[in-house]
């Protein structure tokens, strides 16, 4: 994994954004995984800027989203595809059908998450995978554990990433306590990945510099990635 260190978040933002488009140019059906959460919310909007000077077409794009909360519904304002439309998906021209996020409503949560994998098969796996990391080093709702975890499915969140959260939310209470995630061996079969963190993580990114490779820091798998960067805001 390359740390590239960078002063603030603009220019984290700009780099992230400029390495997406590169991928939407040089391969305009690309495959993308999408995160949420602050930190990439930069990206995506130099993105939508990118799409109204007529740099960037979405128009044969495929994204895949990470993650959305068990029990909260598209029509939620706290949930990850309301997010996604609100920073990005509403403002460029990619078709609806051609974006996935996994259904926090599913009423069979294991076929939801064993379809989603069927998906991204169909779609020939993920061209690039944007990331996030959380501070206990989680990657997805991918959570720290005995092992890692391959594929999607439904997760207990933790208490740390419920806390780290809860600013979304009224109060900690509301936020769900279980998503569904793709798992590790699905964000490492992505061919390129671009991992996004802000000051507030430099904890994790200084455990991140070791070569420890632990499922209870999930993030470290990435180290056995072969084309993956990260970029760390040092004033965020």
């Amino acid at each position: 994994m390359n740390i590239i260190n960078v002063k603030n978040y603009q220019t984290l933002s700009e780099i992230a954004a400029a390495v997406i488009a590169a991928q939407i140019i040089k391969k305009p059906d690309s495959v993308l995984g999408l995160a949420t959460g602050s930190t990439p919310e930069g990206t995506y909007k130099n993105l939508v800027e990118m799409y109204r000077d007529g740099i960037l077409d979405f128009s044969k794009i495929t994204t895949f989203n990470l993650d959305e909360y068990c029990g909260l519904g598209k029509e939620d304002p706290n949930g990850y595809f309301y997010f996604m439309m609100d920073k990005l998906f509403s403002y460029v021209n990619i078709p609806r059908e051609n974006i996935n996020v996994p259904d926090g409503t599913a009423k069979d949560v294991d076929y939801e998450c064993a379809e989603y994998e069927r998906k991204i098969r169909r779609a020939n796996g993920i061209d690039l995978q944007l990331l996030g990391v959380g501070r206990n080093g989680h990657i997805g709702f991918c959570e720290p554990d005995d092992v890692f975890y391959n594929e999607t499915r439904q997760v207990n969140l933790t208490e740390s990433t419920i806390e780290a959260n809860k600013r979304f939310f009224a109060s900690a209470e509301e936020v769900p306590k279980t998503a569904i995630s793709v798992g590790i061996k699905t964000i490492m079969s992505a061919r390129e990945i671009l991992v996004l963190a802000g000051q507030d993580k430099a904890e994790i990114v200084e455990k991140l510099k070791s070569n420890i490779c632990s499922p209870r820091i999930p993030a470290s798998i990435l180290h056995y990635h072969p084309n993956c960067t990260m970029i760390f805001a040092e004033n965020a």
